[in-house]
């Protein structure tokens, strides 16, 4: 029986893609005019958790290394403490990205949440001055996990004077792209993120027309508030096929699960080109060297199919492998 036509199209474009690189004078010369970003920029390489695929994610050494290797933006993801204070973490709940479990003082503050299964240390439950005495972890299976417990819990204050003073020192534009973590969650414990990531951004100069940000959410409610206070441009996060034109409405840009945008067969499933004509800027997530997408023989070849999409910029745990690829292909309209 002969492969489904789908099935010929991905093996089509995992040849190309291959020839590109082994043939002289074929290197970085793939016709891709339908991926073309929607600025006609080279797509954004954004740091996901920082440099997070060799180091801790969301410590200043993880933001610094990704610094290092050229990363285009940053993304903490911001979490609130007891007393009002943003810190980088990616959840709530303290266990898996620190050494918090091995501090006996804060034994009695494990409790349960309906957003989380079992029993949990939170961060709303502790002031800055106590988040200050725990360490980092690696919270990934597989990866290394000899820097943890070296590393402070950094505040957004602190990664942004990190951002800000490497910009200054390397001469170029860093950008940075933070994420409100469970909004509606700290919102019902009486904590926003909104004032205070906005102030820290304009006491580091990351605010007014141009500047390098971007604001990320899964919450529409959450997007809509942050419209009615900054013009920075907004990012909706989802891992559903939104309705492009409602948004619009709100956001610059959306923020896709990457396999919204190719099908299991590795079909384009036209994503990119409808978020494209309703103005949005496409950043889909998370590219990862361990942890390849099984349609894919390896990471290049995955991050190759993205890129040829138009999608304009990725998410990914290793941004020097992201701005390796990115390099290698020299897209009409998206140069280096």
């Amino acid at each position: 029986m002969p492969p489904r036509i789908g099935t010929m199209r991905i093996r089509v474009l995992i040849a190309v893609i291959i020839l590109s690189d082994i043939l002289p004078g074929c290197a970085g010369k793939i016709d891709m005019k339908t991926g073309q970003t929607l600025s006609g920029q080279p797509p954004l390489v954004i740091a996901h958790r920082g440099a997070s695929g060799v180091l801790p994610e969301h410590t200043l050494p993880a933001y610094a290394r990704a610094i290092d290797m050229g990363a285009d933006y940053i993304e903490p993801d911001l979490v609130i403490t007891k007393d009002g204070h943003l810190v980088a973490r990616h959840d709530r709940y303290l266990s898996g990205s620190t050494n918090i479990s091995d501090m006996p003082e804060f034994a009695d503050r494990r409790r349960s949440d309906p957003s989380h299964e079992g029993l949990d240390w939170f961060i709303e439950d502790f002031t800055l001055a106590e988040i200050k005495t725990l360490k980092a972890r690696q919270p990934r299976e597989g990866r290394p996990k000899g820097f943890d417990d070296q590393y402070d819990i950094p505040t957004f204050d602190e990664v942004m004077a990190l951002i800000a003073r490497r910009s200054a020192e390397t001469v170029r534009r860093i950008g940075v792209y933070p994420e409100t973590k469970q909004p509606s969650a700290f919102a019902a414990a009486g904590l926003r993120h909104d004032e205070a990531m906005l102030e820290t951004l304009a006491k580091h100069g990351y605010d007014g027309e141009g500047a390098a940000v971007f604001l990320q959410s899964f919450e529409m409610e959450n997007l809509a508030r942050l419209k009615s206070q900054t013009s920075l441009p907004l990012i909706f996060l989802t891992e559903t096929r939104p309705d492009f034109g409602e948004i619009a409405k709100i956001v610059h840009g959306v923020g896709p699960y990457k396999k919204l945008l190719l099908d299991d067969l590795g079909e384009d499933t036209g994503f990119v080109a409808a978020a494209h004509a309703a103005g949005l800027a496409v950043h889909p997530w998370t590219f990862r060297d361990d942890q390849i997408d099984a349609k894919f023989p390896d990471i290049d070849t995955e991050l190759k199919a993205y890129y040829g999409l138009g999608v304009d910029g990725v998410f990914s745990d290793f941004p020097d492998t992201a701005l390796r690829v990115r390099h290698n292909l020299n897209i009409k309209g998206l140069q280096d």
